[in-house]
């Protein structure tokens, strides 16, 4: 049986001797500009972490997409049985449009600072070096793993949702590689997210003509968002914001449309049926005569309930950081990631595994520099004590 604690001194050693080129690494893919909508860009990305996975006992295929970038999926060379394999999972592209002015890289003693350096480019890094400390060490043929590289996780993640839930469906165990918490945590749980657009449809005229009783779209919209807003309920974990509004063409003209970009977020399941009902409700009911109403769900991801599985996966992590002398705590997440639909399933998933930075969406955006070392130790131990645990007597 792999003996997952032997091998620490080797990785540690690798790891460190190759620090350098690590943070060389991360500099390169941070400034390449890779948003969602950058097909170029994050096709560029995707062919960099390709590259750097030639001559290692791995295989690659490139996912084609028409529209968004491609995904990549990296295999270890050892066939897995049925559920037989580890899976990681980490994006290529981040927030920041194309013609972004955060397009610069820059590092003092501290911390580095550039675009999805935390989200999560950071995290990226650390779990290719990890497969380089596997591959030194001579494992990597040894252990089925899995990596997903998506292009589109920032958006929802639907174009590669099939390939995520195919890998998750055939593996034991899944770690996301997002960025950890300024006081080491990782994540066990997370809220489940529904990101929609609501349509409502009045009838135009001039404003020096309308009576009380004129069929403004903003007007409706204006009812909808307070009872919208009204659902908010913090005991639940249920939080809602109407984070957009467009509608009308000026002043003296009564809207005849308008627009609402609406984000949902809960804890339970359960609630969200109760959510639907209420949302469908709203819509479908009008205050303002003569105006229409319609929602489109545009996309979303169920919860990642803080469960027993994902409990027993961060007790691994626990206590190999315990070993590392390295700080770890387990925390609840409001935002959403890849693990969601991989919980959704019933598969063990580990998430904030990547670098401890934060200001992530935004130009402020930074990395704490000794998180890179440590997260890459913390993890690639923590992924030959996972296999050990759970398929050490394959």
């Amino acid at each position: 049986m792999l003996r997952a604690s032997s091998y620490t001194p080797a990785i540690q050693a690798f790891l460190e001797a190759n620090q350098t080129s690590m943070f060389k690494y991360l500099e390169d893919i941070v400034l390449i500009q890779s948003g969602s909508h950058n097909k170029k860009g994050v096709d560029k990305v995707l062919q960099y972490i390709r590259k750097s996975f030639e001559g290692m006992d791995v295989s690659t295929q490139v996912v084609q997409q028409s529209l968004l970038g491609n995904h990549l999926v990296v295999r270890s060379n050892c066939p897995p049985g049925p559920s037989d394999q580890i899976l990681i999972v980490g994006h290529m592209d981040t927030v920041f449009p194309e013609d972004t002015e955060f397009n610069w890289y820059k590092a003092d003693d501290i911390k580095c600072y550039g675009p999805g350096v935390v989200d999560m480019k950071g995290g990226l890094v650390v779990g290719i070096f990890a497969f380089k400390a596997l591959q030194e060490i001579g494992l990597l043929q040894e252990i089925p793993l899995v990596f997903i590289f998506n292009s589109d996780e920032e958006i929802g993640s639907r174009s590669s949702l099939d390939v995520i839930q195919h890998e998750a469906n055939q593996s034991a165990a899944a770690f996301v590689l997002e960025s950890g918490g300024l006081n080491g945590e990782v994540v066990t749980g997370r809220k489940g997210a529904l990101m929609t657009e609501m349509h409502v449809e009045g009838q135009a005229g001039h404003a020096a003509f309308a009576d009380q009783g004129k069929s403004s779209a903003i007007l409706e919209m204006a009812h909808k968002i307070i009872q919208f807003e009204a659902l908010n309920d913090f005991q639940k974990g249920l939080t809602v914001n109407v984070g957009k509004v467009e509608g009308g063409i000026g002043p003296n003209t009564v809207s005849e449309f308008c627009t609402a970009q609406i984000d949902f977020r809960y804890v339970n399941p359960e609630d969200f049926k109760e959510l639907e009902s209420k949302i469908i409700d709203i819509t479908s009911t009008a205050t303002v005569k003569e105006t229409c109403s319609s929602i489109d769900f545009i996309s979303g991801r169920p919860p990642m309930q803080q469960n027993q599985v994902n409990k027993n996966l961060y007790s691994i992590a626990e206590k190999t950081a315990k070993q590392l002398g390295m700080p770890i705590k387990e925390q609840f997440r409001f935002g959403g990631s890849d693990a969601n639909f991989i919980a959704d399933l019933g598969i063990p998933v580990l998430d904030g595994l990547g670098p401890i930075g934060a200001k992530d969406h935004s130009d402020e955006e930074y990395m704490i520099k000794e998180s890179l070392l440590q997260r890459a130790i913390l993890f690639t131990c923590t992924l030959l004590a996972s296999w050990e645990d759970y398929l050490g007597d394959r």
